[in-house]
């Protein structure tokens, strides 16, 4: 567990990094962290006390940061938006805790870069006086954004999230696969040393 909690830590720092120092011909970027992913993967192989608080601990640290940076309010609409997909992606994982492998969790990570980009873009959708409040409204959200950030248009968020989750939940499988190679190697040799000790 602790090379997942290592890749957390990673995954989180990558986020402020770049939300302090992204330019904003580089805005793209900074949505390249791997929040849903985080959710899920937490949510599917920690231990019953750690699947929500680890990953919401991460996101708040990081919002906590960002947002001082920034000057926003960690209680907007906008923001709060993240922890429900954070939460929804959660329950995702939570459904795959006991068939959690790279077969069920990659396209599991596809579900949850999906839900987490339409919550938090419908989110924007009804609170952005920007956004008309019509169906085309809700669409351009989801495609082009608002034309002040037409420079990076919502599409090329959602793929950024999509390929860093991607990245990030093979990574997450991996460090758990050898973490527990690892333990069962451990245990093997315990187990076997008294009779040898015999």
């Amino acid at each position: 567990m602790i090379p997942a909690l290592l890749l957390i830590i990673v995954a989180v720092i990558f986020r402020i990094v770049t939300g302090f120092f992204g330019d904003s011909h580089s805005i793209g970027w900074l949505n390249f962290a791997p929040i849903a992913a985080i959710a899920l993967c937490a949510a599917a192989y920690f231990p019953r006390k750690y699947k929500f608080t680890v990953p919401m601990m991460a996101l708040l640290i990081s919002d906590l940061v960002l947002n001082a940076h920034y000057g926003f309010s960690l209680v907007s609409p906008f923001v709060l938006s993240h922890y429900v997909g954070f939460a929804i992606v959660g329950c995702l994982g939570l459904l795959l805790q006991r068939r959690a492998s790279w077969k069920t969790l990659l396209p599991a990570s596809v579900v949850a870069s999906l839900i987490f980009y339409v919550v938090t873009n419908s989110v924007s959708w009804i609170y952005d006086p920007g956004y008309a409040k019509n169906f085309g409204g809700l669409i351009q959200s989801l495609t082009v954004g608002l034309p002040e950030y037409s420079a990076t248009p919502s599409w090329m968020f959602f793929r950024n999230s999509l390929i860093s989750d991607l990245v990030f939940t093979f990574l997450f499988v991996l460090c758990m696969n050898l973490g527990g190679i690892r333990e069962r190697s451990r245990a093997r040799a315990a187990r076997l040393r008294p009779v040898a000790a015999g």
